[in-house]
């Protein structure tokens, strides 16, 4: 991407402060923690409900960032950049890529539809590529900041575009469309994603046509209701019509494929795809029917679509042999998704020495001497420490680039490469799907069995967005990773936390602490529970200690004072009503005169914790606690003539009292998707997903019983499927017989007997399955919240209580 920043001055409607005349844009960025940020970039400050990325201006001038597109110039980087000052930077981002896909002509693939865009979009790829120089959209940007930053990948050599457009609320999609300008339309499917943002299905299906409205067709399943709507020429499919297009017979179902004989011009020919299910068959259709509009021969496409294969979209994180940690995407390999991956690798790196293994980059639409110098800059500038290419085309374009190991294949690579020569890295394994990185995955990825815990750090950056909107802007924040992360992981959720930008970690106990500190982790971190046998550790680690008593206080300034240490960082916690730890007001005076003209230590914090925030009908009492914790802190501060942090709302109070913030506030349970109230859940996304996969399949007959102590009988044949997780790994044996369920191809199976220490058993007799499928514990359905009802229990036991030999896997 090249073009002179002057060319959109107008375009956005800017008022310029700076230099601009020879500024040539070759990389747009919204992310202030991109490693690819650089001299060359235009950083757009986009301000949403729950961020403000002006925040980071100044920290990005000292990246090498001097160009800025901004709705204000914060006082303290006035005169030290240059901006271009909008009224709104997202419509401004907007506009921008508006006016750089129209210096580009060619067809474009515009793909919209409640479900299957992301599948669909990449499927055309794949299929397409042979024949045309593709750009398309990466992973799932579909969004008003994903479409725009998608079209700034496009450069001279591409031939053919293809974009997904999403949409939440009415006046989004003509955005989109001037954008994308496709040419080509697909529709997916309609359903219920997003319906609150429409008041009728007819209006969600109006809003979806407008990026149609130029097009020259609109492919799609031949449906009267959606027709309607369209005002362009249509390409449609049907397995019941043959007025349309395209009429499909399904021949047969077997083998995990299927078979279809397509009717088409008066011709007709067989095809198999590589999928059962209905939907893949629909989205396979869908691609089938953009091809033939395009006059792709039908043998070729019977070829290429026999090889589809399913979509994965997400960048995982898991743990590795010899103590390494994995980030695998090991099924994609071009330009654009690299940069995506290397950010993803500084975010979630555990260990300082990072590792890339790269195959040879496919779909740049560059110049290949371009693409490699391009690849080869990212690289540099993400301080990859060993680099390992696959491939001969990458070989020989990256031969000159230090510290390089290379193979001509994959083969090569497993058959040659020692694998203990891995230890203590964080290794990024990216390769083409070509390439079989799967198998280089399999050979590095630690082996514990088939059970894993999902845990989408995406979700959590949302939720910790949405509880950063109700705080101030000045407010500091502290999250809580104590008890693992609440079950969900403590390092690499330390990581995303310290990647996000917090003021603060809090641990319950000291070894927590430590461990995230041997991993790296720098930011503050308060122990919650700290013994007096533990504080020597702790200031060897740099912990923070919450003292909640004369005899702890003692203790610590006992051993201050012993290794001569000076203004060491603690946190008073003060009783205000929850009667479990913390200093009580007739404490106040004691505590006040051990602490005066004391230099050993300096009281960082003064907090207090909330007894009932969560529940409306405790309100007299929280503001009684709210009181207290005013008065005692008051006294304190006056008393010592200091400035402390003071803090006392928690989750639920961040949600219902931030009028209460002071100076900090603590995130708990509400970061992992779990609030106390419909209200609050609905702004919050699951986080954790316990997954598992069914073992074995069997029929039990009448008058059998299935599980420990015959808790179950069999009244008529059932089929029941084994599935490899149990009270071991954390699911409450409370859960079994009959009361709780899993899901298996999204239909509910009820649990049937006791559930073993490393199993439990479902009645699948109504669902289609086989073996290896995978299975969900929990997750959206059933939540934890849903569960924790049922057993008469809080979400907060029910994660924590996951086994650490259940597999954490965590991705974007």
């Amino acid at each position: 991407m090249n073009f002179l920043i002057n060319t959109i001055v107008k375009e956005i409607g800017a008022q310029s402060f700076g230099v601009f005349d020879d500024f040539i844009v070759e990389n747009i960025s919204i992310d202030s923690r991109s490693m690819q940020n650089n001299s060359s970039t235009l950083f757009f400050t986009l301000r949403g409900q729950n961020h403000d990325a002006h925040n980071y201006i100044a920290q990005l001038i000292e990246n090498g960032v001097s160009f800025f597109v901004v709705d204000h110039i914060p006082d303290v980087v006035k005169g030290k950049a240059n901006f271009l000052v909008v009224e709104n930077t997202t419509l401004a981002l907007q506009k921008t890529a508006k006016y750089y896909r129209a210096l580009f002509c060619f067809p474009t693939i515009g793909i919209t539809g409640s479900n299957g865009k992301t599948i669909v979009k990449e499927w055309l790829n794949f299929l397409l590529s042979p024949d045309y120089s593709v750009v398309r959209s990466p992973r799932s940007y579909n969004s008003q900041v994903g479409v725009p930053l998608s079209v700034f990948g496009i450069n001279e050599n591409h031939d053919l575009g293809i974009f997904e457009a999403g949409i939440s609320s009415k006046g989004e999609m003509s955005k989109l469309e001037a954008i994308i300008q496709p040419t080509i339309g697909v529709f997916t499917h309609i359903g219920t994603a997003h319906d609150d943002g429409f008041d009728t299905l007819e209006e969600k299906i109006t809003e979806k046509m407008q990026l149609f409205k130029n097009c020259e067709v609109v492919v799609l399943q031949k449906n009267e209701v959606i027709e309607k709507y369209i005002h362009q020429p249509t390409f449609t499919w049907s397995f019941d019509d043959n007025s349309g297009a395209v009429f499909v017979e399904v021949l047969a179902q077997k083998n995990n494929s299927t078979s279809l004989l397509i009717h088409y011009n008066s011709n007709s020919f067989s095809i198999t795809i590589p999928f059962q299910d209905t939907i893949a068959v629909e989205n396979a259709m869908s691609c089938i029917c953009t091809l033939l509009y395009l006059a792709i021969d039908e043998n070729t496409i019977a070829d290429r679509i026999q090889n589809l294969y399913e979509v994965e979209i997400r960048l995982q994180a898991k743990k590795g042999i010899n103590d390494c940690m994995l980030i695998d995407d090991s099924y994609s390999s071009d330009y654009q998704s690299l940069k995506m991956a290397l950010d993803f690798l500084e975010q979630q790196k555990f260990y300082q020495k990072k590792t890339i293994i790269l195959s040879d980059i496919f779909q740049g639409g560059l110049p290949i001497e371009k693409l490699y110098e391009k690849v080869a800059l990212a690289i540099q500038n993400n301080k990859i420490d060993r680099i390992i290419v696959i491939g001969e085309t990458i070989s020989k374009y990256l031969k000159d680039v230090s510290n390089l190991i290379s193979f001509a294949s994959t083969a090569e690579f497993l058959n040659r490469f020692n694998t203990e020569s891995f230890q203590n890295e964080t290794i990024l394994i990216k390769g083409a799907r070509s390439f079989n990185f799967d198998e280089i995955v399999v050979l590095l990825e630690e082996k514990k069995h088939e059970t894993v815990l999902e845990i989408n750090l995406d979700a959590i950056s949302n939720n910790l967005n949405f509880y950063k909107s109700k705080i101030k802007p000045g407010t500091k924040i502290m999250v809580m990773v104590k008890a693992f992360g609440y079950g969900n992981g403590g390092y690499e959720i330390a990581k995303l936390l310290e990647h996000n930008k917090v003021d603060y970690l809090g641990v319950a106990f000291a070894d927590e602490g430590i461990e995230l500190r041997k991993a790296g982790i720098k930011l503050p971190i308060m122990v919650l529970n700290p013994e007096n046998g533990s504080f020597n550790a702790m200031i060897a680690y740099d912990l923070e200690p919450e003292i909640y008593s004369i005899t702890g206080l003692q203790a610590f300034l006992k051993l201050a004072q012993k290794k001569n240490i000076a203004s060491y960082p603690i946190h008073l916690k003060l009783d205000t009503g929850m009667h479990r730890l913390g200093f009580e007001s007739e404490a106040l005076d004691e505590l006040i005169s051990l602490l005066k003209n004391n230099n050993f230590v300096q009281i960082k914090s003064v907090f207090s914790h909330l007894s009932a925030s969560d529940d409306v009908a405790f309100v007299a009492f929280t503001q009684l606690q709210f009181e207290r914790f005013r008065t005692y802190s008051e006294k304190i501060i006056t008393a010592l003539d200091i400035q402390p942090i003071r803090h006392i709302l928690n989750t639920s109070g961040i949600f219902n009292y931030s009028e209460m913030q002071f100076e900090m506030v603590r995130l708990g349970i509400g970061l992992y998707g779990i609030g106390n109230s419909e209200i609050e859940n609905k702004n919050l996304q699951n986080v954790s997903t316990l997954k598992s996969v069914i073992s074995q399949i069997r029929t039990v007959p009448v008058g059998e019983s299935i599980g420990y102590s015959r808790k179950f009988m069999v009244e008529k044949p059932m089929k029941i499927a084994t599935i490899p997780i149990g009270y071991a790994d954390g699911i409450r044996r409370a859960w079994g017989n009959e009361k709780g369920y899993v899901l298996i191809q999204n239909q509910k199976a009820k649990i049937v007997g006791n559930i073993c220490m490393d199993m439990l058993m479902v009645d699948i007799t109504n669902i289609d399955c086989t073996p290896s499928d995978e299975v969900i514990v929990f997750g959206k359905n059933p939540s934890v919240i849903d569960m924790a009802k049922q057993l008469e229990t809080i979400p907060y036991e029910i994660l924590t209580s996951v086994s650490q030999r259940v597999k954490r896997v965590f991705y974007r």
